[in-house]
């Protein structure tokens, strides 16, 4: 589908088919003033190792649990857990209006490295291949205990996304219930497959790749692309090019080593976009962890990047937003099309 002009200078609706949802944007108001909020801007020069922190090799934890002097990956059972595994499972389903029940489940936290200070667009190709491999070990590991339906794999970077220690490292939350988002993603998912017979995530793939419009990296193994229902200003989406890979455990090595370099890929450009070290909040949505099999379901990650025009103005989901729907100034494929235009080598490295 080409992209009518009109369409490119004044408000109109994208529908969003993996969650049913619609998105309002007002390309005409992309040039507006801005004298809202500004944000600090993030901190610099971190050392790669603080005495002080909580995840650096050799430090004391909350309870007093001493790290390892681990010199790769680190994965360990998040000592201020948002899920609880070994509760009974009480509900009360009789009154409609006030449901409830226990949800039971388990977090784990997962280090990228012993250095403090570097993030994945800095680390090396091999060292984000086995942060991928850790998380696939965790996935599987956590995916076959009893009663885990769902392993959520989610990074949250920067202050501005709430991480509360600077230390690169992602979280994974294997829950009892699917969530919402992969829930709605899953009944969306099932519809399209019922009907057509392929997953959609194949087919919307196919037709970004014969468009082109929107792509930001693409290898033999995973695409990156700035999606055609983006919410947020610098939104992308992460999918594997082999539709029978629906979850970390299906990929073979080759696939762990283009999820990686795609990985690296477009972090490095969300950093280059600023020239700072850029926040987001990214999360694989793999298959459910249950006994079916999930033919509708492609592997896929959302990264979802606060900042609007600058390193210090961000996008606030606020007022018609919240009450209404979503909305955006910034068409997905001039996003796109700023983000193939920077650099592909992270700013750091060319300030050397």
């Amino acid at each position: 589908m080409k992209i009518n002009s009109i369409f490119t200078q004044t408000p109109h609706r994208r529908y969003n088919p993996l969650t049913g949802d619609w998105l309002l944007v007002s390309p005409q108001r992309s040039q507006r003033p801005w004298l809202g909020q500004v944000e600090k801007a993030p901190a610099v020069g971190l050392p790669s190792y603080d005495p002080d922190c909580y995840l650096c090799p050799g430090n004391k934890r909350a309870g007093g649990v001493v790290n390892p002097h681990y010199t790769s990956t680190f994965a360990f059972t998040n000592d201020f857990s948002a899920l609880l595994p070994d509760i009974p499972e009480v509900a009360i389903t009789d009154q409609p209006l006030f449901r409830i029940e226990t949800e039971r489940g388990i977090c784990r936290v997962v280090c990228f490295s012993p250095r403090h200070d570097l993030t994945l667009p800095e680390m090396s190709q091999q060292a984000v291949e086995q942060v991928v491999s850790t998380w696939t070990e965790e996935s599987i590991q956590l995916g076959e205990r009893e009663k885990i339906h769902y392993v959520q794999v989610f990074e949250n970077k920067g202050v501005m996304m709430g991480c509360s220690n600077p230390h690169p490292h992602s979280q994974i939350w294997a829950t009892g219930k699917i969530p919402n988002e992969p829930a709605c993603e899953l009944a969306t998912q099932s519809a399209y497959y019922r009907q057509n017979g392929r997953p959609l995530l194949q087919d919307y793939l196919n037709e970004e790749q014969r468009l082109s419009a929107r792509i930001i990296f693409s290898n033999a193994h995973f695409t990156v692309l700035v999606p055609f229902w983006a919410v947020w200003p610098f939104e992308t989406l992460m999918i594997a090019n082999r539709p029978t890979a629906t979850s970390l455990a299906d990929l073979t090595a080759d696939e762990v080593s283009g999820l990686a370099e795609a990985m690296r890929h477009i972090t490095t450009r969300y950093d280059n976009l600023f020239e700072i070290p850029f926040p987001y909040s990214m999360g694989f949505h793999q298959a459910p962890s249950d006994d079916q099999k999930h033919p509708e379901w492609v592997l896929h990650a959302h990264y979802y990047p606060p900042l609007l025009r600058s390193a210090t103005v961000k996008k606030f989901m606020v007022g018609y937003e919240m009450l209404s729907m979503p909305q955006r100034d910034i068409t997905p494929e001039s996003s796109a099309s700023h983000l193939c235009r920077l650099p592909e080598t992270h700013y750091k490295s060319r300030e050397k």
